[in-house]
């Protein structure tokens, strides 16, 4: 799987923090059973490893990746746990080099047409816009498309219910990132049948 096959596998890749690696694994079948298949456990909390782990183990159908890696250590560690991808919030030269050893899908972050062309340059067709609404959002991301056409965008940051169709519509957006099918309250009261439905909506959705 490359990164492009990756984003096309669900239109919303929801961000993920988790705090043991019991929920995670709950919390995976419910966004799987929703239709939701790519999830992003992001490195915000020290469970973030063991539930890669866990869902990796547990839940066949999901497809688990390691969100906010900033270091070559991190995405090592996360690969080595069983992220079948990674995400990163910006890109370094070490980290590029790391991504490109490692054989999984990885979308670096940009915020802005230079980082887009030299994550390019580096190898990586398929970026991760960050933070999409606090950078210029859709207006950003049609303003790009001109110029870097064979460019593809999972934009995160500010996305939700009510603005992710906007995005998808684009033809440079291939899914988006948000972390509104995973409210940290229904985790906590352990409410799946919400996130299913949550997921089942977001899934209905597609990208332009």
């Amino acid at each position: 799987m490359n990164a492009s096959e990756l984003i096309q596998l669900s239109p919303v890749m929801p961000v993920i923090v988790v705090h043991d690696a019991e929920t995670a694994v709950d919390l995976a079948r419910a966004l799987v059973a929703g239709g939701i298949r790519t999830l992003e456990i992001t490195l915000r909390s020290a469970a973030a490893l063991d539930a890669i782990a866990a869902i990796q183990a547990q839940v066949p159908n999901a497809v688990v990746g390691v969100g906010t890696v900033r270091t070559p250590g991190q995405l090592e560690a996360a690969v080595h746990a069983g992220a079948r991808f990674g995400i990163s919030p910006g890109l370094t030269e070490s980290l590029a080099r790391t991504a490109r050893d490692a054989g999984i899908p990885f979308l670096p972050g940009v915020s802005t047409a230079s980082e887009a062309m030299r994550a390019a340059e580096l190898g990586f067709q398929v970026q991760k816009l960050f933070p999409a609404e606090a950078v210029g959002g859709v207006a950003l991301l049609k303003a790009l498309h001109g110029p870097l056409p064979d460019l593809t965008f999972c934009p995160t940051g500010g996305i939700h219910a009510g603005n992710a169709a906007q995005y998808l519509a684009l033809p440079n957006v291939g899914c988006v990132g948000g972390s509104w099918l995973t409210p940290a309250a229904a985790i906590k009261s352990r409410q799946w049948d919400a996130i299913t439905v949550l997921a089942r909506q977001a899934s209905a959705l597609s990208a332009g």
